[in-house]
């Protein structure tokens, strides 16, 4: 099958897989934890990595119709939320492209990767 090539946005509160710990995102990238999934409360991120992603699905929710594919671990296949392809409603077109991750399905660490090193010559 061969190695996993996984991504790593930086930071210093990263977001990783709550199965196996591969970084997703990181705090910055944040923005909103105002929102529901399937086990409770879910984080809106603007940009995520280390993901796999499922065919798109017309879903009815509770902000409207949408277009979204799950979003899984690249590196252990755990479900971890959803990707909003399309919003239906022209208020919610702000979370195309956005995606979501359960709080119950991801932590979040203190980055172990060393800050910067450009800076430190």
């Amino acid at each position: 099958m061969g190695r996993v090539f996984l991504c790593h946005l930086g930071g210093t509160r990263i977001f990783v897989c709550a199965n196996c710990e591969t970084p997703l995102t990181n705090r910055t990238e944040l923005i909103s934890t105002r929102f529901t999934g399937a086990t409770g409360r879910a984080f809106l991120f603007n940009r995520v990595v280390n993901l796999c992603f499922s065919e798109v699905q017309d879903r009815i929710m509770l902000t409207g119709r949408h277009m979204v594919r799950d979003v899984s671990c690249k590196n252990c296949t755990a479900k971890l939320g959803w990707i909003y392809e399309f919003a239906t409603d022209e208020s919610q077109r702000y979370k195309e492209g956005r995606v979501i991750l359960e709080r119950a399905l991801v932590t979040e660490l203190e980055s172990k990767v060393e800050k910067d090193t450009e800076n430190s010559n």
